[in-house]
């Protein structure tokens, strides 16, 4: 279960507006543009991870992310803490060193990813945990206006500069066949993404969730674990077959639990990828470019049995 939820309904932002998350503090404005941060305690492509006071950390965003995104993932941390899913508190924005920062609960325990490093004899009991969580996050119907997946998706593959001019057209026609839903998609969901703690599972990370069709969102979950195999970069033999075990075990197993959509989902896949081509990863560039020039139109599809 979702940590203490049963409900499948979320509600709106202006429900989860008010919500009082600890003593999440607001320091001195004053003091914001010089205050010394040390190292951070982790570090991702869109921000950097820090100690913050003794509970919390702050995750201090790149110079390039705007502000209307952080305030976007911002609302919605706000509102997903709120309808009871595990997912840490959310408190203040705030200006620091120059770049926009998000409080947040300081969790601990190490990512799921770390895990799978230091346990691998684990792997096929931490690829279905992956699964499970995934599936009980689609089981949440979205009425809130989260972002629409479709929009965010269509966005990202206009931006794609490595795809030619008929090629976006294509990924874009391809997306127009899709259905559309309106569950709670993560639009990051990973091992790095999730925080093992001595309370379960916790789900951080959520810039990119929205409000959509969760087998788009699993497509975008094998896009980014088997883009790991593709990459350029010096990655041991051995540790890629272990990835495509991981990622088989959590596909197997996501539609088990679900078992509707197999046939759909693969339609997805290079839609996902032509989209995150506009993440501009140069290790897995080509391998997504080639993902990308698959994408053609959905036909009408028989029910799954």
């Amino acid at each position: 279960m979702l940590h203490g939820t049963r409900r499948k309904q979320a509600g709106s932002f202006d429900d989860a507006s008010h919500l009082t998350v600890g003593v999440l503090s607001r320091k001195n404005e004053d003091d914001m543009d010089t205050h010394p941060l040390g190292q951070p305690i982790a570090r991702g492509r869109t921000a950097d991870v820090y100690a913050w006071e003794e509970r919390y950390v702050l995750k201090l965003f790149h110079g390039w992310c705007d502000r209307a995104s952080i305030e976007c993932e911002a609302r919605i941390a706000r509102a997903v803490h709120a309808w009871g899913l595990p997912v840490p508190a959310v408190g203040d924005i705030l200006e620091v060193n120059g770049n926009t920062g998000l409080v947040y609960e300081r969790l601990d325990g190490p990512p799921l990813l770390e895990m799978l490093q230091r346990k691998p004899w684990r792997l096929c009991e931490y690829a279905k945990r992956l699964a499970q969580l995934q599936v009980e996050l689609h089981a949440v119907s979205v009425t809130a206006e989260l972002p629409a997946q479709r929009q965010r998706l269509e966005s990202r593959i206009r931006r794609a500069a490595a795809l030619p001019a008929d090629a976006h057209a294509g990924a874009l026609a391809a997306l127009a066949s899709m259905p559309d839903g309106e569950q709670l998609c993560h639009g990051d969901f990973h091992p790095a993404n999730i925080l093992m703690t001595p309370q379960g599972e916790r789900i951080i990370d959520w810039i990119d969730a929205s409000r959509g069709n969760p087998l788009a969102d699993v497509a975008r979950t094998t896009i980014i674990i088997l883009g790991c195999t593709q990459s350029e970069s010096s990655l041991h033999p051995l540790r890629k077959v272990l990835i495509r075990i991981f990622h088989h075990t959590y596909l197997r197993h996501y539609f088990f639990l679900r078992s509707r959509g197999w046939e759909e989902y693969r339609y997805w896949l290079p839609i996902i990828a032509a989209a995150r081509l506009s993440e501009n990863i140069a290790d897995v560039e080509k391998w997504l470019f080639g993902q990308a020039l698959t994408s053609r139109p959905m036909p009408r599809l028989r029910s799954d049995p």
